[in-house]
């Protein structure tokens, strides 16, 4: 696993505990195959949210993961989230949610850990090297779908816990789990289940941990916020089946056609977003933000190798950083409906929908960005007087989330951290998107800090998506710090810190 740590709690670590986080390093360090192994279990259930041909593995996989926690004598639930009403009118019950609870002393702090155990979709064909379903080891590195992203950091955490109840060492703080499995679509049902038990199950905790990030680079890191998500679809219609393109071909307006003309008018060559008010709404950089960006550790080249590309968009570290974190952005994911198999088809389809999304930041609401998408579209799409319809929905409205770094939950993490790797952590926020992140923040009214479990160079959501498994940001080294970080500091001084 990559990253610090959860110097979480983000306690700072007495002498007198020394003898205590021995013993945790050395029966972890001797578990390490049983750790592989559960991970390897769960990595081969393939619980791809996005494909309900696959949610009877999802809910396979929410069962699992209650079991394990069962075992270890938690007060586990499987929370009913509702049902999924799918674009044909469906509805598909969604995956029940995983609470767990570890402790109830009122004389301890209480800890949140959050985390979700749904994955990207992933075939062999996508350009895998390896099953992304069959755990692989090589060189130190285990190769599956969900290794990083978020299997093995939850398995982490749970592990953590673990590892003090096989030695029989009170757990410092109280620890509750919230485990879901419609991470990757937008956690459907999560934020009425939250919501519905803000003054019973969140009642008494007082730090929630997201473990769902990554490192920037090999320094380690401390999250403070990311990106939010609007996702759309835009589908336009117009012959009542497909049609042969040498029959038909210059005497019908192709919907392909309508297709990628309208979505060529979202954003520019350079990357401008061409959407009325998009840019607009985004606050411009603060030198302070200048300046932490500028302090970053960031290869430029490692960057671009990484992603295999000649040219970036931006060529210094402050623009990119800036674009990759707190400016929106659009990304055309696909077009359904399009002949896209080995081969030639001389097909001209009936209707197609093309899937796009917008990453929205602070002073962006997903309810004004998908007013304003639909709007531009459907102007651009008059523009073309084509006889065919367009719709336009969004699938997906995800807030960003946004923290303060010099809040002393991050100046006790920054603490923890240097005590851990003697040096200081990057303060860095993520491109990507945490939907519960800022449900927790609203509702909640929780203290929340994201403690990066993930390896700078992991494939998160790409092909050969691994966890690291020996080297000093590797996994074992994060389950120690994951049990080192569960001491218990001073709750007077704590909560005196964090008041």
């Amino acid at each position: 696993m990559n990253v610090p740590v959860l110097p979480s709690i983000l306690l700072l670590i007495s002498t007198a505990h020394a003898f205590q986080y021995t013993e945790l390093a050395q029966y972890i360090d001797s578990h390490q195959e049983e750790y592989v192994e559960a991970l390897r279990d769960w990595i081969a259930i393939e619980s791809d949210s996005s494909n309900v041909l696959k949610r009877a593995e999802l809910h396979r996989m929410m069962d699992m993961t209650a079991q394990k926690l069962r075992l270890m004598g938690g007060t586990v639930e499987l929370v009913d989230v509702g049902e999924q009403e799918l674009p044909d009118g469906q509805t598909l019950a969604l995956p029940k949610v995983v609470t767990a609870q570890f402790g109830n002393d009122s004389n301890k702090l209480t800890v949140c850990v959050y985390g979700h155990v749904d994955v990207q979709p992933a075939k062999l064909e996508d350009g895998w090297a390896t099953d992304p379903y069959n755990l692989t080891d090589i060189n130190g590195n285990l190769y599956g779908r969900g290794a990083s992203d978020n299997k093995a950091p939850v398995l982490a955490w749970i592990h953590a816990v673990e590892a003090y109840q096989a030695l029989n060492m009170e757990l410092p703080v109280n620890v509750k789990f919230v485990i879901e499995g419609m991470e990757e679509t937008g956690s459907n049902g999560l934020d009425a289940m939250i919501m519905a038990q803000r003054d019973t199950f969140f009642s008494d905790v007082d730090y929630i941990i997201i473990s769902d990030c990554g490192w920037l680079s090999r320094r380690p890191a401390l999250t403070y916020g990311t990106r939010g998500n609007c996702y759309f679809f835009a589908e336009v219609e117009g012959p009542k089946q497909d049609l042969h393109s040498g029959v038909y071909g210059g005497t019908v307006i192709e919907p392909m056609t309508d297709l990628i003309g309208i979505l060529d008018t979202l954003i520019s060559p350079s990357g401008t977003i061409l959407i009325p008010g998009i840019r607009e709404a985004v606050a411009p950089l603060s030198d302070d933000e200048w300046k932490m960006y500028q302090d970053i550790q960031f290869d430029i080249e490692n960057h671009k190798n990484k992603t295999g590309v000649n040219q970036l968009m931006y060529n210094n570290k402050v623009d990119l950083l800036a674009h990759m974190w707190r400016y929106p952005t659009v990304s055309i994911h696909g077009i359904e409906g399009a002949f896209s198999d080995p081969g030639t088809k001389t097909v001209i389809p009936a209707k197609v929908t093309a899937k796009f999304s917008i990453r929205q930041v602070p002073n962006m609401d997903p309810a004004m960005v998908k007013k304003q998408v639909t709007d531009y579209l459907h102007s651009v799409f008059a523009k073309r007087k084509s006889p065919n319809k367009l719709k336009v929905t969004m699938v997906i409205g995800a807030k960003p989330w946004l923290a303060d770094p010099q809040h002393p939950l991050y100046e006790a993490g920054k603490a923890a951290v240097n005590r851990v790797f003697n040096t200081d952590p990057d303060l860095i926020r993520e491109g990507g998107t945490i939907p519960i992140a800022r449900t927790f923040q609203d509702v909640t009214m929780k203290s929340i800090i994201m403690m990066p479990i993930g390896g700078f160079d992991d494939g998160m959501h790409s092909q050969n998506e691994k966890m690291s498994r020996f080297d000093s940001t590797g996994f074992l080294f994060h389950f120690r710090f994951l049990a080192l970080s569960l001491f218990k500091r001073d709750n007077e001084v704590l909560n005196k810190k964090l008041c």
